[in-house]
């Protein structure tokens, strides 16, 4: 059910409202037949338009919505009458969604905020009736504009995790674990790899005065970046976390090797990563003694800091609890 329950990316096809025809129209009276032109404009083609919505965390909602097909503006009308305007189609889209085209793979629309209504695709402008041609020396136009055509193709809706704190690790490095023991989420849990398929979310206590986001995402494997194991679907989720928390379990064969793999994945899918705050916590520290710890002390880089934690015994959680959050405020400085 987990997997059915939380989709973060849809295809969909969109076609905009044609414009509606401008009328050609003359008006006609008790003793003129033709009076002077009174054609009315056409109605816009219906707009597409994308509206955040902080009370969904999925496009779950938008699985089976495989064609959005706008309504088409209506004609103008005599006596200067203009076409009823298409209605559009308003989308709710969670907070973190991005809108591209399937083709070009372009960017078009980025929704981060509750209520943020931005209009994704335009429809076609309405024609002018032969009303509005009339001049001095033509006062009789025998022709209108036509409507202008709308916008169709094939897009992708793309969600991206909104949150404070993104866990990084290996699968079965202790994340969801973590998330669980330090806030009220409840990440299945089991002793093999891929345990976790879909990002977790958890509101994360500090010292009952302050809180922040953590996500637990699924775990990197070599090659993520090239679309292995997870690939993309993982790796996208963590743009948007200012802060990432890399989990090294303290029985890894190699802590250093396994800390570079995770480095060189996040800075081949994007070299930007690199760039976000970065902690590291050695976690099932429980069963290593202080001449383990220094060992593993000198595995470490130099200018990231660490801590060691157990989530079943809680030893360190709110000595990192606190160096999260510092450094939560250092980014938002």
């Amino acid at each position: 059910m987990e997997k059915s329950n939380f989709v973060d990316q849809i295809r969909i096809f969109t076609r905009t409202g044609h414009g509606g025809a401008g009328s050609k129209h003359f008006m006609r009276t008790k003793y003129n037949a033709e009076a002077g032109p009174d054609g009315g404009d056409g109605g816009r083609g219906a707009h597409i338009i994308l509206r955040g919505n902080k009370n969904l965390w999925t496009l779950l909602h938008l699985r089976y919505y495989k064609n959005v097909l706008a309504e088409d503006g209506r004609p103008g009308d005599k006596s200067n009458r203009t076409g009823r305007d298409g209605e559009d189609i308003i989308i709710e889209v969670p907070l973190g969604t991005v809108a591209r085209d399937a083709e070009t793979e372009n960017q078009e629309v980025e929704i981060l905020e509750h209520g943020q209504t931005v209009v994704w695709l335009r429809g076609g402008r309405g024609g002018l009736g032969n009303a509005q041609f009339a001049t001095p020396t033509n006062q009789v136009p025998e022709y209108a504009q036509p409507g202008e055509p709308g916008v169709e193709g094939w897009k992708v809706l793309e969600l991206k995790v909104l949150a404070d704190v993104g866990l990084v690790g290996f699968p079965n490095a202790g994340k969801s674990t973590l998330l669980s023991v330090v806030s009220a989420a409840k990440p299945k849990i089991a002793n093999y790899a891929f345990t976790t398929l879909t990002p977790q979310l958890g509101i994360v206590d500090v010292r009952g005065t302050q809180s922040f986001c953590m996500a637990d995402l699924p775990g990197i494997i070599e090659g993520a970046a090239e679309g292995k194991g997870l690939g993309h679907r993982f790796l996208r989720h963590i743009e948007r976390n200012p802060v990432l928390l890399m989990v090294l379990p303290a029985d890894s064969n190699d802590i250093r090797a396994e800390y570079q793999i995770l480095r060189n994945e996040l800075e081949q899918y994007n070299p930007d990563l690199l760039d976000k705050k970065f902690i590291i916590a050695i976690s099932k520290s429980d069963m290593l003694d202080d001449e383990l710890k220094a060992d593993i002390q000198k595995e470490l880089p130099e200018n990231i800091p660490y801590v060691f934690i157990s989530s079943v015994s809680q030893m360190g959680l709110t000595a990192l609890k606190d160096m999260l959050w510092l450094a939560l405020q250092d980014s938002n400085a």
